[in-house]
């Protein structure tokens, strides 16, 4: 039996995706947060949390675009064509971040402010065109002879620009969880109040994109509904019920870490729902894996590396977390 190469390339490159919204997503929430903790301490210390490890995180978002370049061009190419604009907006907002991070250091006090807008509208807008793009991944690109047969503006629909709400909350929640982990005192408190009206705004956007995908594509209905399917896929609704409730608990019982688990559970449990939803397909709503693959010789080529790459880059992040654990008090800071 041969090595079936484009359903370990589409492995790594869900892998190396889901890394990616793990890692960086509660870095783009601490961002997002901003607005509700205007005093210069509790920023600092929000900032302080990620500060030696914000932009290793990104490091999977790379992987994940060569990834797909590398194998499936086809796929990268219609991506690219079609979605061009909100990645464009997206990579903007990283950069704008990135920048904002690094000058609000240095800034007088007079200036702080101005980076701290900065910061907070890049992390805005990276998750935001983040949301907006996976929107319109699920609605379907429309394909012709290999290429985008759709408009530069098709990803400015309800369903897209709905997604990346949700995306914003999503990231919120990562956010405010990581921050329960890493911070004491007043912050810490108020910080957990406002959690748990995070975990029920994202359970009704969870809820939301649920119906409205099934409404909107009945393929993806059928999939998940007819029989045996419905057996085998509803404990996956059932766990995102059973994990929320268990957050909820947790937040009760003033936990630290396990929210932020939890909450990694329900980012892991939405994923496995998109997933379900367009497995095989690389490009809903018709072409496959197989249709969008590289020459195997190729596959196999940048395969090799990618097994290099990936552990080092796990055992960095791994190393990075240890060293900079612990809690982050004001006046502490890595810079």
């Amino acid at each position: 039996m041969g090595v079936d190469l484009p359903v370990i390339w589409a492995v790594v490159i869900l892998f190396a995706i889901g890394m990616y919204v793990v890692m960086d997503g509660f870095d783009l929430g601490i961002g997002m947060l901003f607005p509700f903790f205007p005093g210069r301490e509790d920023r600092d210390v929000m900032m302080n949390t990620v500060a030696p490890i914000w932009d290793g995180n990104e490091t999977w978002l790379v992987l994940g675009g060569a990834g797909l370049l590398a194998a499936f061009p086809l796929a990268y190419s219609v991506v690219l064509s079609a979605l061009y604009l909100p990645l464009v907006l997206m990579l903007l907002g990283l950069i704008l971040r990135g920048v904002s991070f690094e000058y609000r250091v240095v800034a007088s006090p007079g200036r702080r402010s101005t980076w701290d807008f900065s910061f907070m509208a890049g992390s805005y807008a990276a998750a935001f065109f983040q949301g907006v793009v996976l929107g319109s991944f699920i609605n379907g690109l429309p394909v012709a002879d290999g290429r985008f047969a759709g408009g530069p503006l098709d990803w400015v629909a309800p369903f897209p620009l709905f997604t990346g709400v949700g995306l914003v909350i999503a990231y919120m929640l990562l956010g405010s969880t990581w921050l329960l982990i890493k911070t004491e005192g007043p912050l810490h408190e108020e910080m957990r109040r406002r959690t748990q009206l995070w975990v029920w705004a994202l359970l009704a956007v969870i809820g939301v994109l649920s119906l409205w995908t099934a409404l909107a594509h009945p393929p993806i209905a059928k999939r998940w509904f007819s029989l045996p399917n419905l057996y085998f896929f509803l404990p996956v609704p059932l766990l995102v019920v059973l994990v929320a409730g268990l957050l909820l608990r947790a937040l009760e019982r003033k936990r630290h870490i396990a929210p932020f688990l939890l909450t990694l559970a329900l980012v892991f449990l939405g994923y496995s729902g998109l997933g379900i939803s367009i497995w095989p397909n690389i490009i809903p709503p018709g072409i496959s894996i197989r249709d969008a693959a590289a020459p195997p010789e190729s596959m196999g080529f940048t395969l090799v590396g990618t097994l290099f790459i990936v552990p080092v880059i796990l055992a960095y992040t791994a190393f990075s977390y240890w060293v900079f654990r612990g809690k982050v008090r004001p006046g502490e800071g890595y810079h």
